[in-house]
């Protein structure tokens, strides 16, 4: 367990926090609505179903609150900038923004179906008492009406139609119900379009469905409007409900019991929304602002094993290591923007990104870039960013272990394109960083070749200035079958060569997947008092493996190996 709290701590105190808060909201407005004596006749006419409706729309309110915010991206860049003098556990929350943000919206779904549910009943029990199923009470409740038609109790004034068409009118023809199908509608649209398996396969799909966001917040906004839930008001003299619920026949004729007029509640979605949205609008605008900006081409690269390589110029732009960019290409799509990890350094006067063929956007591109001609420019391309991630803190670690699965070893190019400028220039004492251990996962040897000349040229300046034992890589070929490695075995051991056959470095490729027990043991044993921060880039099964290692090889010993499990997030 203390092994556990040194990587998950302070997140899972962050979410506990947050389900306190959701857990008071929904406790109060419930006791608010359930006991409140203002509600007294409106509880008689749909019982414990108006807090049930009343406490999840409380939840829904500070959860849409938050649902904008870990999708800001320049803002979470500037908190996470001005958290650089802070603990590497605050910037770490910067980094699981997504999937806050996906909690948020599990949360959201929950409310809205008990939310939607319990409003279904309360207007059939408004239709009800409507059409004098109920009791004697019930009935001259929804009866009551003032010559303006605006003290009633029930939101019911329908009567001249089919009793069983009253309630689906209702909800198409008032502003509560309509903006409450619309909002229901995209929800359901946004949350089943994000399941990974659309996501993955159909990005497009789910890229401009979870648009609808801004129909299922302008629906918010005026849901309310509708103020369906009403309240009595005071009259003067008041009316005693606790008194004069037993003498509706004396209601406005005896100074005790006037009769009672009601209210809706004042809209106060928007209060809780409006702040966000204005922040977000803020985030698109300066996107809009960095889309406009001139991009210029410096190389385009195909590489062979289908990895496009741009190499792009922006006037102003600054970036630091491990960080990544938003790319929008009109030719393909106006609206469509997809992120990439930059494998540039800082110290480079241009900034790059590899891209892998891995859709329908990143098949277009690769065309279109085919068949431009010799020295030609590529496309208009719109760049937002440069955006935090994990990657940045690497610096800030006495030890990394940098984990890349296929194309995902894109921001350790970055990183480690950043300690050979350093070394050149010999700067390099000044950061804390005293040895990296690499790891490299691919299935095909072909996804070796546009990555190998960065290493190559590393391990030279590294054994050349003495530093030949900072950096420990080393590579993994996972798609071959036993057979094919053990025939490849063999002829490497025939083989008189120093180098690698497969990607001319010293060090040997291997076959299979990592020991994380072996490798996590001797980054212990040969760092038994440092600080370990272990980045991955790849998929989810080998972070849950990796954040299991951290939690399982750290020890709560301060003066001891300490693991600390850094996951890049798109």
């Amino acid at each position: 367990m203390g092994n556990w709290i040194i990587n998950n701590g302070f997140t899972s105190f962050m979410l506990v926090v947050w389900m306190g808060i959701n857990i008071f909201l929904f406790v109060w407005f419930y006791l608010f609505y359930d006991l409140g004596d203002q509600f007294f006749y409106t509880r008689h006419l749909l019982g414990s179903a108006l807090a049930w409706a009343r406490a999840p729309a409380a939840v829904l309110n500070f959860n849409c609150l938050l649902i904008l915010l870990p999708v800001c991206r320049n803002l979470l860049s500037l908190i996470r900038g001005n958290f650089v003098c802070c603990s590497r556990t605050m910037r770490k929350q910067m980094d699981k923004n997504l999937s806050f943000h996906k909690l948020v919206a599990y949360m959201i779904a929950l409310m809205t179906a008990v939310h939607m549910i319990a409003h279904l009943l309360n207007v059939e029990w408004y239709n009800n008492s409507r059409q004098g199923v109920y009791d004697e009470l019930s009935t001259a409740l929804s009866n009551l009406a003032d010559t303006d038609n605006t003290t009633y109790l029930n939101p019911i004034r329908t009567t001249d139609l089919d009793p069983q068409q009253i309630p689906t009118y209702f909800v198409f023809t008032t502003i509560a119900g309509l903006t409450g199908v619309i909002i229901t509608l995209a929800l359901i649209l946004i949350i089943t379009s994000s399941m990974e398996v659309i996501r993955r396969s159909y990005f497009e799909v789910f890229w401009y469905t979870h648009h609808l966001f801004i129909i299922f917040f302008a629906g918010l906004v005026f849901h309310g409007a509708g103020r369906i839930v009403r309240s009595q008001t005071t009259t003067d003299p008041p009316h005693n409900a606790t008194f004069c619920k037993d003498r509706i026949q004396d209601w406005g004729r005896i100074p005790q019991c006037p009769v009672p007029q009601f209210a809706g509640g004042f809209p106060q979605t928007w209060m809780w929304v409006i702040g966000p949205m204005i922040l977000y609008i803020c985030e698109r605008l300066l996107r809009l602002i960095r889309y406009m900006q001139h991009v210029t081409y410096r190389k385009i690269v195909m590489r062979p094993s289908k990895v496009l390589e741009l190499q792009l110029v922006k006037s102003g732009f600054k970036m630091e290591v491990g960080q990544y960019v938003f790319l929008n290409c009109p030719s393909i799509s106006q609206l469509e923007w997809h992120p990439f990890t930059m494998t540039s350094a800082p110290e480079e006067d241009f900034f790059s990104v590899h891209i892998r063929s891995a859709g329908d956007w990143t098949d277009k591109l690769i065309d279109i870039m085919k068949n431009l001609p010799e020295g030609a420019q590529g496309p208009k391309m719109g760049v937002d960013g440069p955006f935090g991630t994990a990657s940045e803190d690497v610096f800030d670690y006495e030890v990394g272990m940098l984990v890349g699965a296929g194309i995902g070893v894109t921001p350790f190019a970055s990183i480690l394109k950043s300690i050979w400028y350093k070394c050149i220039v010999n700067i390099f004492s000044s950061v804390c960083l005293v040895q990296i251990y690499f790891y490299w996962l691919c299935r095909e040897t072909y996804a070796f070749e546009w990555f190998v000349d960065l290493l190559q040229g590393l391990e030279r300046e590294m054994e050349e200035r003495g530093l030949g034992d900072f950096l420990t890589y080393k590579l993994f070929l996972t798609g071959w079958d036993q057979n094919f490695i053990s025939l490849f075995s063999l002829f490497c051991l025939i083989s008189s060569q120093d180098t690698d056959v497969i990607t001319g470095l010293k060090q040997k490729t291997q076959y299979g997947r990592p020991m994380w027990d072996k490798e996590f043991e001797q980054v212990r044993k040969e760092n038994p008092t440092s600080v370990v921060g272990t980045f991955l880039c790849g998929p989810a099964a080998l972070a849950t493996v990796l954040e299991k290692k951290c939690a399982k090889y750290s020890d709560m010993d301060p003066r001891k190996t300490k693991f600390y499990f850094n996951k890049e997030n798109f």
